[in-house]
């Protein structure tokens, strides 16, 4: 798979290769993700983020469809939504996401969120094997799962989940979830990586900002990358998208990566994934 040439890929435990910078469209209005999608495709980006439950699936296919871009250079993600998990209703599910994307092949899909007390993650997870087995998902993953919610789908005996899509910015780290990827060989995938800007003021990324030349929010951006994560900043406005790509040209140091990692402290922006369901 071709990506732009500033935006390096991940490969992933089934040989798949995904951007490790891509865009997302959280709370993005359906009318407003096709103008958006396509600023970030003309910008560079070729990875696209969506979800059933954020209602955009059918701007996001608008976009692509738009770009002339070749299916092969685009990398989409969606998600199954809580209320559609189990075996056959993620089936379903999945066929009303492609359809409203316009795709036939989704290149990741998701669990959404392990939702504990429904506790149907598990066939839900068949679901996802079956469909990468005929080939309409070239990569299955999760996305909020806790250690012990991964343990079960790897003790489960088949797919290993390729990608746990998590809440990670430097206000929430979450150290130990990344060391259990590395030791399963799964990506660790960042949402809300700038804390929907509640870091951005933290005087260790502004000073290093300041020293750089960069934003707070590139900053952190670049943070990710370094650590290995895949990242999906979202923006509805074409500066801040370009801005967004542009941190291929400057390192951190390894003060820099210590200081942000210093700044650690259990902020959350959203739901944790043991009470969410």
């Amino acid at each position: 798979m071709s990506t732009t040439p500033a935006i390096p890929a991940v490969t992933l435990n089934n040989g798949v290769e995904i951007p490790q910078l891509g865009f997302g469209v959280f709370q993005v209005p359906d009318d407003e993700t096709t103008a958006a999608v396509s600023a970030a495709l003309e910008a560079g980006y070729r990875s696209i983020d969506t979800a059933a439950i954020y209602g955009n699936e059918t701007g996001v296919g608008r976009a692509l469809a738009a770009s002339g871009l070749p299916r092969e250079e685009l990398f989409v993600t969606t998600k199954l939504w809580n209320a559609d998990q189990g075996y056959d209703a993620a089936l379903r599910a999945f066929d009303a996401s492609t359809a409203k994307l316009g795709l036939d092949v989704v290149d990741l899909y998701l669990i959404h969120w392990p939702t504990p007390a429904r506790d149907r993650y598990l066939d839900s997870w068949r679901a996802l094997e079956r469909l990468v087995d005929e080939g309409r998902v070239r990569a299955a993953g999760v996305s909020n799962f806790q250690p012990a919610h991964l343990q079960r789908l790897i003790d489960h005996g088949g797919l290993v989940p390729a990608v746990n899509q998590v809440e990670l910015h430097p206000g929430l780290q979450q150290a130990e979830l990344r060391a259990f990827h590395a030791r399963h060989g799964i990506a660790t995938e960042a949402w809300s990586p700038l804390a929907q800007g509640a870091v951005l003021k933290d005087p260790a990324i502004t000073g290093i900002a300041t020293r750089t030349g960069k934003s707070p929010a590139q900053v952190v951006l670049r943070w990710h990358l370094q650590l290995g994560n895949i990242v999906i900043p979202k923006s509805v406005t074409p500066a801040r998208i370009r801005q967004n790509l542009d941190v291929f040209d400057f390192d951190l140091t390894a003060e820099d990566m210590a200081a942000i990692a210093a700044t650690d402290r259990e902020l959350r922006t959203g739901p944790h994934p043991d009470q969410f369901n």
